[in-house]
């Protein structure tokens, strides 16, 4: 395994970060297609023994159930100090006023819950899981910044948001003296590269690391277009994000399968070699429910791609809406919703 550090910082990573939002109990939140403990617990094994140190999880993953699986797993297997462990808040976890968001009142909760919920005194890297147009900037930058001082936090990082909106919220911590995000989890895939226009290039030029979620686009990257699976049939959002533009995604996937079967290798591992070799890309966050999941993402590490093979993958790209954001002209934050990543 490969270790880099996340942004500027120095804190180190693995080039695999292993997304927890697939462990949870099924009958809790909106997450029925997640595995229970038992069934999730061989799969943090397999990542700790391949040397993946990078967890990410969320306050309202199974309504908060991945948080505690997560937590139990990785003080039961690994060594607190070996570990980063990444969690997010943002999205309410009751339909009641302050809770969600990106008040001062609602961080300070939400991170007081994840700790009790992942059974640890700090958190690695503490995330927004979306942009609070409700809520002015400085008190969010500076909530977050109060509680890194508190040691609760370590670092913190951002999710899906337009880069303009990302640039304010880093410009108001540059211009308090608070603390900066150090990486961006935005959506970035084969299907999905509407970052490249303007966030990627911001955080390679601000030296913002970058850990996309969905790396391989809810699965269509690894299988042909027809073929379902139970989270495809339970998850209507990975419909919404690819039907408007579903001729040219087709193409894609058609090009990743022709690759894969030259090479000899996945379709899985294609998708993600082509991420991998992206300089701006730190980790790829790779949701697991199979062994084989996290054997690809492995494997992926060391597959090149040449120029041919990376022109064959990107040339049936076209515009796609711009999706999984606050809707950037609402005056006010959405209400409860299914969580997105």
């Amino acid at each position: 395994m490969d270790y880099v550090n996340l942004g500027r910082s120095g804190l180190k990573v693995s080039r695999i970060c292993l997304g927890c939002m697939s462990y949870g109990d099924p009958g809790r939140g909106m997450q029925p297609w997640s595995l229970d403990e038992a069934a999730s617990r061989p799969f943090f094994r397999q990542a700790l023994e391949a040397g993946i140190n990078f967890f990410d999880t969320a306050n309202v993953y199974s309504a908060g159930s991945s948080e505690e699986i997560t937590g139990r797993a990785l003080r039961a297997m690994a060594r607190r100090d070996e570990v980063v462990i990444a969690t997010k808040a943002f999205f309410p976890w009751r339909n009641a006023p302050n809770s969600g968001f990106l008040s001062r009142k609602a961080l300070f909760q939400a991170i007081d819950d994840s700790l009790a919920r992942l059974g640890v005194d700090y958190v690695d890297l503490y995330q927004i899981h979306r942009y609070d147009p409700a809520t002015p900037v400085e008190e969010t930058m500076e909530a977050l910044h109060d509680i890194v001082k508190s040691g609760k936090v370590r670092y913190i990082g951002a999710s899906s948001m337009e880069a303009w909106r990302f640039a304010k919220l880093q410009h108001a911590a540059e211009r308090h003296g608070w603390t900066r995000f150090i990486a961006m989890q935005p959506q970035y895939s084969l299907l999905y590269r509407e970052e490249e226009r303007e966030m990627l290039p911001q955080c390679l030029d601000q030296g913002v690391g970058v850990i996309p979620w969905s790396p391989l686009a809810r699965g269509w990257l690894t299988r042909d277009w027809e073929v379902e699976t139970d989270r495809s049939r339970n998850d209507g959002y990975a419909r919404q994000l690819y039907a408007a533009t579903e001729p040219q995604d087709r193409k894609i996937v058609e090009a990743v399968r022709r690759i894969a079967e030259a090479r000899g290798v996945s379709r899985a591992e294609v998708a993600l070699a082509w991420l991998l070799g992206k300089p701006v890309v730190t980790a790829p966050i790779i949701g697991a429910t199979r062994a084989a999941h996290l054997a690809d993402a492995i494997a992926a590490l060391k597959l090149e791609l040449d120029a041919e093979d990376v022109a064959a993958l990107e040339a049936p790209y076209g515009p796609h809406p711009v999706n999984g954001v606050v809707p950037p002209l609402s005056p006010e934050p959405p209400g409860l919703s299914p969580v997105q990543d």
